[in-house]
Parts: C-alpha cells; sequence; structure tokens
C-alpha cells in the first residue's frame, strides 16, 4: 500500500508493559497509535518489535530509535512523530505475581506495632502525660493525674488523624486526591524504572561496544 508523503503516525510508548516468556511484543502493545488512516494503525499495530528470549532474562528495554527503525523498515514513507518517554520497560513473567498473604500480615503486624511504639516512645520523650496533666488542671482548676476525659478523646484523634492523612479506611477512599503514601510508591516506582532501564541501556551499550571491537 503506498504511503502518502503527509502521512503522520503519532504514538506514545508506556512506560511499563508485561509479557509472557518466548511471547512477541508488538508496536500495539508498547505504545499508543494514533494514524489518519485507520487501516495503517491496526496494520502498525500488529508489527513485532521484539521476541523474548531465555537469554534475555525478565526485563528488556526497547528503544524508541529501535521502533522507529522498525516503522520505517515497514512503511518508509511514514512520518513519525514520538512523544513521552524514550524507552519502554519490558516486564517478563510465566504469570502476575500475587501477595503471599502470611508475610502481607505479618508486614501489617510490625507495622502496626511499630507505629505504636514510635507514638508512645514520642509522647515519653516529650512527657504528654504531664502536658495533659497540665491542661486539665489549667481548664479544671483541679490536678488530676489520669485524665481519661482529655487522654480517650486525644487517643481517638491520633487515629482519626491518621485515617484522614491517608485517605483511606480499609478499601474506602474519602475522595480522589492520592495520599502520601501512594505518592511515595509512584515515586519510588518511577525510580525504580528509571533505574532499570539505565542498567539496561548501559549493558546494551556495553555489548554493543564488545561485539563492535571483535568486528573491528
Amino acid at each position: 500500500m503506498a504511503i502518502p508523503n503527509h502521512s503522520v503516525l503519532y504514538l506514545r510508548l508506556k512506560k511499563r508493559i508485561y509479557t509472557k516468556p518466548s511471547q512477541r511484543v508488538t508496536l500495539g502493545q508498547a505504545a499508543r497509535l494514533l494514524a489518519k488512516d485507520e487501516a495503517l494503525e491496526e496494520k502498525l499495530k500488529a508489527l513485532v518489535l521484539y521476541e523474548h528470549k531465555k537469554a534475555d532474562g525478565n526485563r528488556v528495554v526497547i528503544d524508541l530509535l529501535q521502533i522507529v527503525k522498525a516503522i520505517r523498515e515497514r512503511e518508509p514513507g511514514l512520518t513519525v512523530e514520538a512523544y513521552g518517554d524514550p524507552q519502554v520497560l519490558v516486564m517478563v513473567a510465566e504469570k502476575p505475581v500475587k501477595p503471599r498473604i502470611p508475610v502481607l500480615i505479618f508486614a501489617w503486624l510490625l507495622l502496626f506495632f511499630g507505629a505504636g511504639l514510635a507514638i508512645m516512645n514520642f509522647h515519653t520523650d516529650v512527657s504528654m502525660k504531664e502536658v495533659h496533666i497540665r491542661i486539665v488542671e489549667l481548664i479544671t482548676g483541679k490536678r488530676t493525674e489520669h485524665p481519661l476525659w482529655f487522654q480517650i478523646p486525644y487517643s481517638l484523634g491520633i487515629g482519626l488523624g491518621m485515617v484522614l492523612f491517608f485517605n483511606h479506611l480499609f478499601r474506602k477512599r474519602f475522595n480522589e486526591e492520592p495520599n502520601p503514601l501512594e505518592v511515595e510508591l509512584y515515586m519510588y516506582q518511577e525510580n525504580v524504572n528509571a533505574y532499570v532501564i539505565a542498567d539496561e541501556m548501559r549493558k546494551k551499550s556495553d555489548y554493543d561496544q564488545t561485539n563492535g571491537n571483535q568486528d573491528d
């Protein structure tokens, strides 16, 4: 099929995709495509970019230049306009990793009691009990060694504050705003992706230089 000179393909690479061992990765899996010619767009979605080999391990990086080269070989007259990330990270796994319930319960208990001890140690360091006694004494004019009517609402307020801070109560979300934990997890995943891509590109560059030296 002849391609008009003014035909343009817009593509945006995905940050991370998943595939199974020995399977092929197509352009439609690795990127979002937009072209004026829908038939051309569907044709390019089936373009094979990579076929997994056992020697490649469980993570592979597909570079934008590699994708553009494959598109140009298939459609020489097509102009490619790329947006977004310059690489896509391919994670290879036989099946999705499911959370292990015993490990999850252990981690939950560890965090729960660890957070409780951290709060109690903080209160001990700042003499929170004496502060409560003094506040109650200022309000009522009487000194009480165990001002429970003040301490119990204060304790409940800490728990309520944490629920509002993390914007979750079990599976219920109060609003669409991401909580600090989700933001930190997102930043962590972004940093991991960036590191893995940089490491894989470095390995690929070292491999190309080694092969180039051997050819010379």
